[in-house]
């Protein structure tokens, strides 16, 4: 069993049908895609995938898509984030009960301005009734669009408590700083980040790699980000394009990399980019992409 997640994973995308619902042939199609491009894991229904958009049954069902179709368990890492802990608990007691062991859990988002006493006690509530062995908890810090910061002395404590239960953390904040924060507040603990730009001085310092939403679109720019240091211009030049709102213009152009309709649609209150919008990215991805190969 892997303690942490580790490597290059990617937040997944949620592609939909024309009438909303996930759709399992084309998020299977895509995981496929990825794996075989050197991808270590996907993470559905976290930023990226729209998770706080999906209910439980939704996200335990896709999962279950993906396992039939060949996908194998330990490769991925399900969203679990939810503002009420039971239904966090819930979820992730249902996960493992798919053979799960990877959940990427948000602090309970809404009051923000919670204590850091208060996420202590609301992970230790989720762990707790969890009580299982197997889990390996990647705690979630994106207070840019949560609202809810995640102290790196709140990552400490529950570590001491809990294990490796609290597997790892994944960064998204963007903020150099704070990556160099948890990795001094909880040396143990797996820190990732999100922000693809800093994979590079992040493995440099202790960091273990990245779930990130652009190895949707390129995941050989991303990869190339671990071995490569002049892959960072061209990285940083693929993420420069993405501009406006970055769930829909990132989804757009991969309706228009994939040829499937499913990965432009979004759930409100989220609003669909125009078809055109992705179509210049996805044509100037592919250069980008092109030349670094080159």
């Amino acid at each position: 069993m892997n303690d942490a997640i580790t490597g290059l994973w990617v937040a997944l995308a949620t592609p939909l049908t024309e009438a909303g619902a996930v759709d399992h042939g084309a998020m299977l199609r895509h995981v496929r895609f990825l794996l075989e491009r050197g991808c270590d894991g996907v993470v559905p229904f976290g930023t990226t995938g729209e998770g706080t958009s999906f209910s439980a049954p939704e996200r335990l069902a896709a999962v279950e898509a993906l396992l039939a179709g060949g996908i194998p368990a330990a490769k991925i890492g399900l969203g679990a984030g939810y503002p009420a802990i039971p239904d966090a608990i819930a979820l992730t007691k249902a996960a493992l009960s798919l053979g799960l062991v990877h959940v990427l859990v948000l602090p309970p988002y809404f009051y923000r301005d919670v204590s850091e006493a208060g996420i202590v006690d609301a992970f230790a509530a989720i762990l707790d009734a969890v009580g299982d062995d197997r889990l390996r908890a990647t705690l979630y810090h994106i207070p840019q669009t949560s609202g809810v910061a995640l102290p790196p002395a709140a990552v400490a404590a529950l570590r001491v408590r809990y294990g490796r239960l609290v597997a790892g953390v994944k960064d998204s904040s963007g903020d150099f700083a704070q990556f160099r924060a948890f990795r001094a507040a909880a040396p143990e603990v797996a820190v990732c980040v999100g922000n693809e730009a800093d994979i590079g001085r992040a493995l440099a310092e202790g960091g273990v790699g990245t779930i990130c939403g652009m190895a949707n679109l390129v995941p050989g720019l991303v990869r190339a980000m671990f071995t490569d240091p002049a892959a960072a211009e061209p990285m940083r030049a693929a993420i420069g394009l993405i501009r406006g709102p970055f769930v829909p213009v990132l989804k757009s152009a991969m309706a228009a990399m994939t040829g499937e309709a499913a990965f432009g649609r979004v759930r409100a209150p989220l609003v669909a980019a125009e078809a055109g919008i992705g179509q210049r990215i996805a044509a100037e991805l592919a250069g980008l992409s092109h030349a670094a190969a080159a």
